[in-house]
């Protein structure tokens, strides 16, 4: 089967039953998406796909029909997506494990969402657990996101 992931084809020879999170780290290399809990419950392994944040742990590469995108492929060449840029300024990761799916989630919610409020943040992060508790952090780097994106930075 073949995948677009970042912008490039992939052909891959997997089982259409295998997690798309293997297969995008097994068998292409992109190893920003984690594994955490293998049931969808984390948030460690989230990309996009069609620019909707999915759980890559439970859903089937065969079912990945559209455009994925990893951490690997949200910044331009050389450049920080502003919610990488923001979390770094704000010094968000502390272990970091969980911080590519936080990200993913948080760039989906940019993408809706330009000046979003604290509900429309807990709404949106709801399903990415810190098990370092980085929460206030996480939502300071998405203000400070969305500002960076409104400025064009």
């Amino acid at each position: 089967m073949r995948l677009t992931v970042d912008g490039q084809s992939f052909d891959i020879d997997a089982d259409p039953e295998m997690p798309l999170l293997w297969a995008l780290r097994d068998l292409i290399g992109k190893t920003g998406p984690k594994f955490g809990c293998g049931i969808a419950a984390c948030g460690a392994c989230t990309v996009h796909v069609d620019g909707q944040p999915v759980r890559s742990c439970s859903l089937p590469v065969g079912q990945a029909t559209g455009a994925i995108t990893t951490i690997e492929g949200i910044g331009a060449p050389g450049k920080l997506h502003p919610v990488q840029q923001a979390w770094l300024e704000e010094q968000v990761a502390q272990c970091g494990y969980c911080q590519a799916g936080q990200i993913m989630s948080a760039v989906a919610l940019l993408d809706e969402v330009a000046d979003p409020t604290d509900a429309d943040i807990d709404n949106a992060m709801g399903g990415n657990l810190c098990r370092c508790g980085t929460y206030p952090k996480i939502r300071a780097a998405i203000k400070k996101a969305a500002a960076l994106k409104t400025a064009g930075l």
